[in-house]
């Protein structure tokens, strides 16, 4: 076998090639501000406000006709909603309103320590249920559908569940319902957030919450980092070397950065029913996960239901959330597999017209 030699002049075009990249990134960073990034930036306009939950409308998009009833987007509390709105070209709310969706949205805020007592009854029978009654007023219907990402689609879940009669249709993207089920999961890159959960002490999380109050966003943004450590070393070199020159890439990268930090702190009494009753126990799907005191029974769920999930989803594992399926209590029921990961159902432009036009049609095939 040849023997490849190297040149010391290749060396030296490299090494000038390398600076010449690292100078053209550094010039390209320095003449961004913090305001130029900006995420979820699809006009809306509050509606109501309760301590630190918004609700608010989008704007309709000029020249579309609303054709559906009010769509309410329920993000979860372990990041922002923002990711269904990162950029203008590739953002599932203006797809949605592109095609003529009534969006809504809650924004559960930047809970503190005083947050601390809140639990998933609170922000379930309590603040989801006055966003939805209000909805239902302001247009005037009975009943309003859900559109849940990831925590926020088993939030939507649990509240379809208990409140069957105001919800017209649930819509879950990327979310867990049964947390054990990426343990018959081939793909061995699946579920490594589940499998840390389950080997944390119950007495370690309490510690861990007890200590700063509420179960903080810095260390989340650790963990889900950890979850692809190699990813992360070469993101901020290599990647961001390779797209210096090309100002679209640059932002999209940077917004995608300011999200991936933007974790606001989980309400320690939620935190615990997250990460001890959900995750460790698996009391969702075991039939034994109350609240208000009584056991939230999937069978209550009579409406239709469009479940989408992400193929090589490494945070929820595509069983973890098929699960649903077998323990709803409805004939109505519809599951879109998409390639891609986690985020890639929101980022990836190809997942977002087949998204978009499914959700489209699917609601009206059901007005």
């Amino acid at each position: 076998m040849p023997v490849q030699t190297y040149r010391p002049d290749q060396a030296w075009r490299e090494a000038l090639e390398f600076g010449s990249r690292l100078a053209r990134s550094a010039e390209a960073l320095g003449r961004i501000r913090d305001e130029d990034v900006d995420v979820g930036s699809t006009p809306k306009t509050e509606v109501m406000r309760v301590e630190k939950v918004t609700l608010s409308r989008y704007t309709p998009l000029e020249g579309v006709e609303v054709k559906t009833g009010p769509v309410l987007i329920v993000y979860g509390l372990v990041g922002r909603y923002t990711m269904a709105d990162l950029q203008e070209d590739r953002s599932l709310v203006r797809n949605l309103l592109g095609r003529g969706v009534d969006l809504y949205v809650v924004e559960w805020g930047n809970p503190t320590r005083a947050d601390q007592f809140l639990s998933l009854e609170d922000y379930i029978d309590w603040f989801l249920d006055d966003c939805v009654e209000r909805i239902r007023d302001e247009a005037g219907v009975d009943k309003v559908t859900l559109l849940g990402i990831c925590e926020g689609g088993t939030f939507s879940t649990l509240y379809a569940a208990r409140h069957a009669e105001k919800v017209q249709n649930l819509i879950l993207t990327i979310t867990p319902i049964d947390f054990h089920a990426d343990m018959d999961d081939p793909e061995a890159a699946h579920g490594f957030l589940n499998v840390w959960t389950r080997n944390l002490e119950n007495r370690d999380i309490g510690r861990l919450i007890e200590a700063f109050g509420n179960l903080p966003g810095e260390i989340m943004a650790s963990v889900f980092q950890m979850l692809t450590p190699v990813r992360n070393l070469t993101k901020y070199n290599i990647d961001l070397l390779d797209i210096a020159g090309d100002d679209k890439k640059l932002m999209n990268f940077l917004r995608m950065e300011k999200w991936l930090a933007d974790r606001p702190h989980h309400p320690g009494a939620a935190a615990r029913q997250w990460l001890i009753d959900l995750y460790k126990e698996n009391r969702l799907v075991k039939g034994t996960f109350e609240l208000g005191g009584e056991a939230v029974d999937l069978r209550r769920l009579t409406m239709p239901i469009l479940n989408v999930y992400a193929l090589q989803d490494h945070i929820i594992p595509p069983p973890c959330a098929m699960a649903l399926g077998p323990l709803v209590g409805t004939n109505d029921y519809t599951e879109l597999a998409l390639p891609g990961g986690h985020v890639g159902v929101y980022v990836s432009s190809k997942s977002q017209g087949i998204v978009g036009d499914t959700v489209f049609d699917w609601l009206i095939g059901r007005q």
